[in-house]
C-alpha cells in the first residue's frame, strides 16, 4: 500500500504511479501505470470498479486512424458518435464529432478526461471531440464502467474514459498513413509528427506535436447495392382492416413514396399521378398493385431514390497542435504549462428539399406544359396538390467548423506533513471552442413560395408577387421536371443560415493525499481536495437567419454555471495474508458539489475487493452518481428542424413539419444508483491468463430527456394533455391541415434503467513455451458485453426497453470483440472479429402476419420485425525493421470487413423523415464495406 498515496492524488487531476501488472498487454507490462475511476493504484484486473486497459501498441496494431476508431469498438460502448453517423442532424451542430458513449446510456452521461483532467466540450451538449486529442502521443486508454462522480464530479454516470498521454516521451516520432474502399471511394491520409526532449540537466522536459487528417467522404451510399431495394415500412398496410388479423405495418421492397418524386407528381383531382422527369417532360406515374398513401409497392417505386444523398462518410479536414513544457523547481516541485490547438472542418449531406404533396400549385402556372394547362381548364381545376423531390437544388447539408482550444498551468509534488510524505497536485486549465455552423443550401420560405408561383406577363415568365410588388426582385423558378431551374432562380431562393457560438470551460483544481497511519493490514490512504469550474457558452446569429428558413432558424444561446466541489477519498486495508484473506480492502469517496443552477448535491462510492486465495478475486461496489443538466439541456434557445410525422387524426398520413428544440432552466440534476459485482481469475496454474466477469445495474432517477415528435403526436391523439401541449396545428396554402410547430424540451423523466454483464478474457505466452523454440509471442483478447436491459420511463409514452433493438434505438443483446496477435521482433499479425447479435427492428413493435392482436400506440403490430446480427473480420499486418543510426521503422498495412459484408437492410417508416434515410444503422453495422489502409510509422 506505500504507493497508494501516489496513485490518490490524482483524484481531480489526473494519475500518478501504480503496481507492476503481469497481466498487462506488452506495452505496459514491466513499469507503473495509473488506473482511473478511483485513486487506489490497480490494473485492470485488480480495481474495484471494472477498467479496460487498451495500450497504445495495440491501437497500433490494429493501424486505426486515430484511438477513438479503436476504443469504438469496445463491447462496452454503443451509440457513440461518429463523423460515419452523426451527419443526419443538419441543425444540431453535432456533425462530424467523434464522442463515446458507454452503455448505449448517451455520451453527454460519459466522461471524457485527458490525463486526468477535464477537456472543453466541441458542442453546446457538453461532449468532447475525441479528435481534439494529440493522437500521436497516447500512451494508453483506460476504460471505467461504473459510476464515478465521487472521484470526478458530475457526468461520469456511465463511467470514465481517461486518455492518457506519454509526457516523458524523448525521440521523435511521426506517421503517414492512407485509405480507400473497396470501392475506391472515402480516400483519407493522415500524417502526424511528434518529438520529445530534456534540458538543463534532465529537469526539464518539452513535449510537442503536429498533424493533419483528411477524408474525401461518400457523398451518398455511392455503389453500396444494400441502399437500392427500396426497403420500408409502409406505415398502414393496404391489406389491414381494424379486427382483420392482418398487421397494421406491412415490411416489403420494391417500396416508395407516391407523394413525390424528383421530377415531381401531382397529387389531387383528376390530374393525380401526372408526374414529370428530365426537362419537364410529362408521364403517367404507375402506381403500385398495393398502394396507401403516402407509400407505393412496385409500379414506379424507383422514380425516386430519395434516401441515395445523405453523407456515408462525411468528408473532413483536420489539424492540431500540442506542446507542453515542464521542469523540476526543485526535487520535490514540478511546474508545467501546456497548449493545445485543433481544428476540425466537416462536410455533410441529407436529403434534398422535399415536399410530400403540401405544395398548392395554381392551373395557370407558366411553368406548366401547355397540355396540362389546357386539360385543367377543361376539367375546370383552378389548383392541384403537388409533391416534388427539388433535385435541381443542393442537397441539404451542413458544413461545420470547430476550433478547439485548451492550455494548462499547473504544479506537483511532495510535502511533509505531520510526520509523513503527502502528495500534491494543482492546475488551472482555459478551454474555448469556436464553433461556427453553415446550412449551405437551405431554402428561404417566402422566396420559395413566391418563386414556383410564375405566370405570365407580357410574354415573359415572371412570379405573380412582381405584378403587385415589381421591386421585389424575385425569380421565377420551374419545379416541374429535372435539369429546369434556373442558376438565378436557384441563388433567389436558397440561402446559407449561419450561426457562431463559443464554449467556454475554466478549471480550478488543488489535491493532496497521503498515508498517515496504518492497519493491521497495511497504510491508510487518504485523498483530499476541491475544485471550481465554470461552463459559458455565448453566440452570434444574424437576425434574418432567425426565421422564415426551411432549416435553421438559428437563435443566440447564451448561458453560464459555475460548480464548487470538494470531495473526500479512503482506501482501508482491512486483511492481508491471512487464510481466506489473501487481501481484503476497502475503498470509498464521498463528493460535495454546488450547482449555481440547481442546488447542493452529494455523491459518494463505497467499494471494496476480497481476495481469498492469489488466483481468484471478488469487487464489489455502490455508487451514488449524478449528471447535471448540461449548456444545451438549460440555454438552448431555440433550433428549427423540418421532418415528417404521421398523423394518427388523418388516417396516419405522413405530415411535414418544423420541429422547434429548446432548453428547460427548470431541470434538476439526475441522479443514478449504481451497483457493481465482479470476479477475476488469474490462474497460476495458467500463466499469462486473466478473465473477469462483471455485472452492472444503473438505475437514474429524474433522468434529463425528452421524447420524440412522432411520440408527441401519438401521445397527443391517445388523451395526453401533456404531448398535446407541444403541438400547434395550422394550414398550409391549400387548405391541407398541418402540423405548424411541434416542440421539443428536455425534462426530467421518471426514471431510466440500463443492466448489463461484462466479460473479459486475455492470454499473452511467448510462442516458445507451447512450441519449443517458436520465435515471438501469441495473445489472444476477447470482450463481450451482455446487455440485459436499456428501460425508460419517462412519464407519458408507455415505458420502453431498448435492449435488441438493433433498428436504431438501443444496444444489441450481445456485443463482442476478439483479437488474435502474433508477432516478433520484425512481424506483427493482428487477426480481428467484432460483432454484434440479431434483434429487432424495434422492441415496440409485435410481429405477425395472421391471427395478429389488436394494434396500439404502443404496440403496433407488423409484417417482420427481425434484423439479423453480424460479424466482421479486420486483418492487420506490421513489418518492423530498423534504418541506420538506431531508427524503428513500422510499415503497416490493415484490412477493415475483410469479407466486405454488407450491413443489415433496416427498414425505415415515414416518422422523423425516415423515407430519404439510408438502410442502416451505422452504429451497429458495417456501411462503409472493405476498408484499405497502408502506411509508414518510424521512431528514433
Amino acid at each position: 500500500m506505500a504507493s497508494a498515496a501516489a496513485l490518490i492524488a490524482a483524484l481531480a487531476c489526473g494519475p500518478a504511479h501504480a503496481q507492476d501488472d503481469t497481466s498487462q498487454t506488452d506495452e505496459t507490462a514491466g513499469q507503473e501505470i495509473t488506473v482511473t475511476g478511483t485513486r487506489v493504484q490497480r490494473d485492470g484486473y485488480q480495481a474495484p470498479t471494472p477498467l479496460t486497459v487498451v495500450g497504445a501498441e495495440q491501437i497500433q496494431a490494429s493501424t486505426s486512424t486515430n484511438a477513438a476508431d479503436f476504443v469504438n469498438a469496445l463491447p462496452q460502448l454503443s451509440g457513440s458518435a461518429t463523423p460515419a453517423n452523426s451527419n443526419s442532424a443538419i441543425s444540431s451542430g453535432l456533425a462530424g464529432l467523434n464522442a463515446l458513449n458507454l452503455r448505449n446510456l448517451g455520451a453527454s452521461r460519459t466522461l471524457v478526461l485527458l490525463d486526468g483532467q477535464r477537456s472543453v466540450s466541441s458542442s453546446l451538449t457538453g461532449v468532447v471531440d475525441i479528435n481534439t486529442f494529440p493522437q500521436a502521443l497516447i500512451e494508453r486508454v483506460e476504460v471505467v464502467t461504473g459510476g464515478a462522480s465521487a472521484a470526478y464530479g458530475s457526468d461520469a454516470l456511465s463511467g470514465v474514459v481517461n486518455f492518457i498521454l506519454d509526457k516523458k516521451f524523448t525521440g521523435l516520432k511521426g506517421e503517414v498513413g492512407g485509405g480507400v474502399t473497396t470501392y475506391g471511394d472515402d480516400r483519407s491520409w493522415n500524417v502526424s509528427l511528434a518529438g520529445g526532449f530534456g534540458f538543463a540537466g534532465g529537469r526539464g522536459h518539452v513535449l510537442v506535436s503536429g498533424e493533419l487528417a483528411h477524408v474525401d467522404g461518400i457523398y451518398g451510399t455511392g455503389d453500396r447495392k444494400w441502399n437500392k431495394t427500396g426497403t420500408f415500412i409502409v406505415d398502414t398496410n393496404p391489406a389491414y382492416v381494424a379486427g382483420n388479423g392482418q398487421p397494421e405495418r406491412l415490411v416489403a421492397s420494391g417500396v416508395q413514396i407516391d407523394t413525390a418524386t424528383a421530377g415531381g407528381i401531382i397529387t389531387s383531382t383528376t390530374l393525380r399521378g401526372t408526374a414529370f422527369g428530365p426537362g419537364g417532360s410529362s408521364y403517367n406515374f404507375v402506381y403500385g398493385s398495393a398502394t396507401k398513401d403516402p407509400w407505393t409497392i412496385g409500379g414506379n417505386w424507383q422514380a425516386n431514390q430519395l434516401n441515395e444523398t445523405v453523407t456515408l462518410d462525411s468528408p473532413e479536414d483536420r489539424k492540431g497542435l500540442f506542446g507542453r513544457v515542464s521542469f523540476d523547481v526543485t526535487d520535490d516541485i514540478n511546474l508545467y504549462v501546456q497548449g493545445s490547438w485543433n481544428r476540425d472542418h466537416v462536410i455533410n449531406s441529407s436529403s434534398e428539399q422535399y415536399h410530400l404533396g403540401d405544395l398548392t400549385i395554381k392551373a395557370d402556372n407558366a411553368f406548366l406544359p401547355q397540355a396540362i394547362r389546357d386539360q385543367a381548364a377543361l376539367l375546370h381545376i383552378a389548383s392541384f396538390s403537388y409533391g416534388k423531390m427539388i433535385t435541381d437544388l443542393p442537397a441539404r447539408g451542413t458544413d461545420n467548423e470547430r476550433t478547439v482550444q485548451r492550455y494548462v498551468v499547473g504544479g506537483e509534488g511532495h510535502v511533509q506533513l505531520f510526520g509523513s510524505p503527502w502528495a500534491w497536485n494543482a492546475y488551472y486549465q482555459r478551454g474555448t471552442t469556436d464553433s461556427s455552423q453553415t446550412l449551405p443550401a437551405i431554402t428561404n420560405n417566402t422566396r420559395f413560395a413566391n418563386a414556383i408561383d410564375a405566370v405570365y406577363s407580357n410574354g415573359q415568365i415572371v412570379c405573380r408577387s412582381t405584378l403587385t410588388a415589381p421591386t421585389n426582385g424575385c425569380v421565377p423558378l420551374n419545379i416541374f421536371g429535372t435539369g429546369v431551374a434556373s442558376p438565378a432562380a436557384i441563388a433567389y431562393v436558397i440561402g446559407a443560415p449561419h450561426r457562431d457560438e463559443t464554449y467556454t470551460q475554466d478549471v480550478a483544481s488543488f489535491s493532496i493525499t497521503g498515508e498517515p497511519f496504518s492497519t493491521w493490514a497495511g497504510p491508510v490512504s487518504i485523498a483530499t481536495g476541491a475544485e471550481w469550474r465554470r461552463e459559458t457558452v455565448d453566440g452570434v446569429v444574424d437576425p434574418i437567419y432567425s426565421s422564415g428558413w426551411r432549416n435553421g432558424n438559428f437563435l443566440v444561446s447564451k448561458g453560464a454555471y459555475d460548480v464548487k466541489e470538494a470531495f473526500l477519498e479512503v482506501v482501508v486495508p482491512l486483511a492481508k495474508d491471512l487464510p481466506f484473506a489473501h487481501s481484503l480492502e476497502f475503498n470509498g469517496a464521498v463528493r460535495g458539489t454546488d450547482y449555481s443552477t440547481s442546488g447542493y448535491v452529494t455523491t459518494w462510492k463505497a467499494g471494496g475487493t476480497w481476495e481469498p486465495v492469489p488466483d481468484i478475486r471478488f469487487r464489489a461496489t455502490r455508487s451514488r452518481d449524478i449528471r447535471a443538466p448540461n449548456l444545451s439541456d438549460l440555454y438552448t434557445a431555440g433550433v428549427a428542424n423540418s421532418s415528417t410525422v404521421r398523423d394518427p387524426t388523418r388516417g396516419n398520413a405522413v405530415t411535414a413539419y418544423t420541429g422547434l428544440k429548446i432548453g428547460n432552466p427548470n431541470l434538476t440534476p439526475e441522479i443514478a444508483d449504481t451497483l457493481g459485482l465482479g470476479v477475476v481469475l488469474q490462474p497460476s496454474f495458467i500463466p499469462g491468463f486473466n478473465a473477469s466477469v462483471d455485472y452492472y445495474n444503473i438505475d437514474i432517477k429524474d433522468a434529463i430527456g425528452s421524447i420524440t415528435p412522432q411520440e408527441t403526436v401519438d401521445y397527443c391523439f391517445a388523451g395526453n394533455t401533456t404531448a398535446c401541449a407541444a403541438i400547434t396545428r395550422g394550414t398550409n396554402s391549400g387548405g391541407q391541415p398541418i402540423f405548424t410547430q411541434i416542440l421539443r424540451q428536455p425534462f426530467n423523466l421518471v426514471s431510466q434503467t440500463a443492466r448489463g454483464i461484462d466479460f473479459e478474457a486475455s492470454y499473452v505466452r511467448p510462442l516458445d513455451s507451447i512450441f519449443a523454440g517458436a520465435p515471438g509471442k501469441v495473445s489472444i483478447r476477447a470482450l463481450a458485453t451482455h446487455y440485459l436491459k436499456n428501460y425508460t420511463n419517462n412519464g407519458i409514452s408507455p415505458p420502453t426497453d431498448t435492449v435488441g433493438s438493433n433498428g436504431d434505438a438501443g444496444p444489441p443483446n450481445w456485443r463482442y470483440t476478439v483479437n488474435l496477435n502474433y508477432s516478433t521482433d520484425s512481424i506483427g499479425v493482428t487477426l480481428a472479429g467484432r460483432g454484434v447479435s440479431s434483434g429487432t427492428i424495434d422492441n415496440m413493435y409485435i410481429e405477425c402476419t395472421s391471427n395478429c392482436p389488436a394494434t396500439s400506440v404502443a404496440h403496433p403490430t407488423i409484417s417482420s420485425n427481425y434484423l439479423p446480427g453480424a460479424f466482421y473480420v479486420d486483418l492487420s499486418l506490421v513489418y518492423k525493421f530498423r534504418l541506420g543510426g538506431g531508427t524503428r521503422v513500422q510499415a503497416f498495412f490493415n484490412v477493415k470487413n475483410l469479407a466486405n459484408k454488407d450491413p443489415a437492410i433496416v427498414p425505415r417508416d415515414a416518422a422523423g423523415g425516415g423515407f430519404f434515410a439510408y438502410a442502416a444503422n451505422p452504429t451497429l453495422y458495417d456501411t462503409l464495406g472493405r476498408t484499405f489502409r497502408a502506411g509508414i510509422r518510424f521512431e528514433m
